[in-house]
């Protein structure tokens, strides 16, 4: 070997050696870690690409076992690339990302690309003065005189003219239906009728293959799967050459799109054919608004489908599994349900207390929206001291955060809708239960601070009504094999995989 070789190969040997020392360390400090059982291995360049890999299919459970056995209930995801994620399920945290410091926390533009191909600029997927203008615009429909409104008319006639003749008929064939997809197809039904005066029909006994809904279904899987991609590059790639998943997401994005403009297009015949319209949903405010543009409305449209479709459906699937494996709760809604029977409409699910806390206590064990994700503007430390960099993506984690053993106490695993309630004293004797709601930033299910879901309301209304409608007249078993349970899934929202096939009982009692 000449002199020169022998230099540069010495050279080489000592630029490697402390590569070779940091790799080592690195190496046997997270093996150690990941031993005691807490954070996953992470290695040089690729970071815990292994670990995340291996839980692309359970990511809300696994990030959320990690967190919950941390002191401070935060860790730092690390990533391929040097990039990171921070996962929180800190009440302190959380109250300091969505509200005291809201504006240094947003959506961000790396959010607002990944999701553009789906969610355009509808609410969920931007910040600044559009978001701003859609809260408002949106905020005339959730008034109380509203509320009532759709409860008596959209909510009352898709429940008694579509869903119970359905059960009512899968009861006396003795059929096995997918309540999963039966309470999309009735949730989606109700946020057309209320937001944009448009029946899709998609509830019928013939329960009609539709395209749309497919391909919506696809849309919100690939679309989060590009979301929590371990290297986006991929996603990239793949979409420049028109590939593979990103194929798929962009047939299925052109379906939804269609069917979004078809609507915004019906809506805009029928306000140019009328002078003046009787009731004046939330796309006719859009279109009336003078800020028109026909990307942007359908933007909202999908958006307002996202919300109302999905999030109240994953709820009543897992109400009505979590009711039916404890018989107890079931008795005590039952009871409330037929002492509210009298009432009027709205009033009857209004002060359903019993019911409600049994919602609420479903959502803290399975939140329809098991993570979001905001994006930090600025440095930052968050109140127990874990800092942040500017661009790192800030997780908080309903899913975790309904399983915190401090908060919820040791029998947090358990479904106990009491844990919402107090009792008050009557002047019968007879005790009456009073709802108590927990801190929303303990509790983010709808979000808090600024962004908290204008549409709060509204979902419990509609979620109410259905459990009274339907276990007023009807059981609802599910149909597994014995020692089945219903796996989770999430993607921008959770599911239960494969749907929720059931049989439906008339009651006797």
């Amino acid at each position: 070997m000449s002199v020169p070789d022998l230099e540069f190969s010495t050279s080489l040997l000592l630029c490697l050696i402390p590569l070779l020392c940091f790799f080592l360390k690195t190496t046997l400090t997270n093996f150690f870690s990941s031993k005691a059982g807490k954070l996953p291995r992470s290695y040089p360049l690729i970071g815990s690409y292994f670990a995340i890999k291996a839980n692309m299919h359970r990511r809300a459970e696994w990030t959320g076992e990690i967190v919950t056995t941390l002191p401070n209930l935060t860790f730092t995801l690390r990533r391929p690339l040097g990039h990171s994620q921070v996962f929180t399920a800190n009440p302190a945290n959380v109250q300091h990302i969505l509200k005291t410091n809201f504006s240094r926390y947003r959506k961000g533009e790396l959010m607002h690309v990944t999701n553009r191909d789906f969610l355009g600029d509808g609410i969920f997927n931007i910040d600044g003065e559009k978001w701003k203008f859609q809260r408002q615009v949106s905020s005339h429909e959730f008034n109380t005189k509203s509320l009532r409104k759709f409860v008596e008319t959209v909510a009352e006639t898709e429940l008694s003219e579509r869903l119970i003749p359905i059960l009512t008929s899968a009861a006396a064939n003795k059929t096995v239906l997918d309540l999963q997809d039966i309470l999309q197809r009735f949730a989606f039904d109700n946020i057309c009728k209320v937001a944009f005066g448009y029946d899709p029909a998609y509830l019928l006994p013939s329960l009609p293959e539709a395209e749309f809904p497919v391909a919506f279904e696809d849309a919100t899987r690939l679309i989060s799967e590009r979301l929590n991609s371990p290297l986006p590059l991929v996603w990239k790639i793949k979409r420049v050459f028109n590939v593979g998943s990103e194929k798929q997401l962009k047939e299925a994005v052109r379906i939804v799109r269609e069917f979004a403009k078809e609507v915004v297009r019906e809506k805009k015949q029928e306000l140019r054919e009328k002078s003046s319209i009787g009731s004046v949903d939330i796309l006719s405010r859009f279109l009336t608004s003078g800020y028109y543009n026909e990307e942007f409305v359908t933007d909202v449209v999908i958006s307002f489908i996202l919300a109302g479709r999905d999030t109240t459906s994953a709820a009543l699937i897992w109400f009505f599994w979590l009711v039916f494996c404890d018989p107890r709760v079931e008795k005590e809604i039952l009871r409330e349900i037929r002492e509210k029977s009298e009432s009027p409409v709205y009033d009857e699910v209004k002060d359903m207390t019993y019911t409600h806390a049994s919602l609420c206590e479903t959502m803290r064990l399975y939140p329809p929206v098991p993570l979001d994700t905001k994006v930090a503007m600025k440095h930052d430390v968050l109140p127990d001291g874990t800092a942040v960099k500017k661009g790192t993506k800030v997780i908080y984690h309903p899913y975790a955060m309904g399983r915190v053993e401090a908060v919820w106490g040791e029998d947090w695993a358990d479904f106990r809708p009491e844990r919402w309630l107090e009792e008050e004293a009557a002047g019968d004797g007879e005790g009456k239960w009073k709802f108590v709601a927990r801190d929303p930033y303990t509790y983010p299910v709808f979000q808090a601070g600024p962004r908290v879901c204008l549409g709060k309301d509204m979902a419990f209304l509609q979620m109410k009504k259905v459990v009274a409608g339907v276990l007023r007249r009807f059981r609802v078993v599910p149909a597994l094999e014995e020692g089945e349970k219903p796996v989770f899934v999430s993607y921008l929202t959770s599911k239960m995989k494969g749907g929720f096939p059931v049989r439906i009982e008339e009651r006797v009692e």
